[in-house]
C-alpha cells in the first residue's frame, strides 16, 4: 500500500511543480522607477549633479524607467537657459521622461515655453503622490 501511494504522489507533485514553474513572471516592480524632483534654480546644481546622476541612471542602466519633474523654480531655469534646455533634451532623446508642475511654471509664466519643448506639463501634485507612494526611488535635488 505505501508504494502506491508513493507512486501516486510523485505525479501529482510534478504537475504541481510544472504548473509552479509556468507561471508567467510578475509585472516590472516601480522600484526600477527613478523619479528625480529637481527644484533647483542653480544651473552649477542642474548640470554637474542633478543631470549627471538622472542621465546616468537611464543610459547606464541603473533603472529601467527614470522621471524628471521640474518643479519650482527649475521651471524658469529651464525656460530662460539653452545649455539647460539643451541637456534635458538629450535626457529625453535617451529616454528619461520630463515632466513639469503646471502651477509653478504658471507662477513664473513660462507653462507654455516649457510645452514648447515637448515637456509634459500638468498638474503634479497628485502624481507625485502616486509615485511617493508606490515603490518608486524618489530623490528631490
Amino acid at each position: 500500500m505505501k508504494k502506491l501511494v508513493l507512486f501516486t504522489f510523485i505525479p501529482v507533485f510534478l504537475l504541481m511543480w510544472g504548473d509552479l514553474l509556468a507561471q508567467p513572471a510578475e509585472p516590472a516592480s516601480d522600484k526600477d522607477h527613478l523619479v528625480v524632483v529637481w527644484t533647483s534654480g542653480d544651473p552649477y546644481m542642474a548640470e554637474k549633479m542633478v543631470f549627471m546622476y538622472t542621465h546616468a541612471a537611464k543610459t547606464a542602466g541603473w533603472f529601467s524607467k527614470v522621471t524628471l519633474i521640474i518643479w519650482g523654480p527649475s521651471a524658469k531655469l529651464t525656460a530662460e537657459n539653452n545649455m539647460i534646455q539643451e541637456k534635458l533634451k538629450a535626457m529625453q532623446k535617451d529616454g528619461v521622461i520630463i515632466e513639469a508642475c503646471i502651477a509653478c511654471a504658471r507662477s513664473y509664466n513660462v507653462d507654455e515655453d516649457l510645452k514648447n519643448l515637448g515637456f509634459d506639463v500638468r498638474g503634479m501634485g497628485i502624481p507625485l503622490t502616486d509615485y511617493i507612494k508606490s515603490d518608486a526611488r524618489v530623490i528631490t535635488f
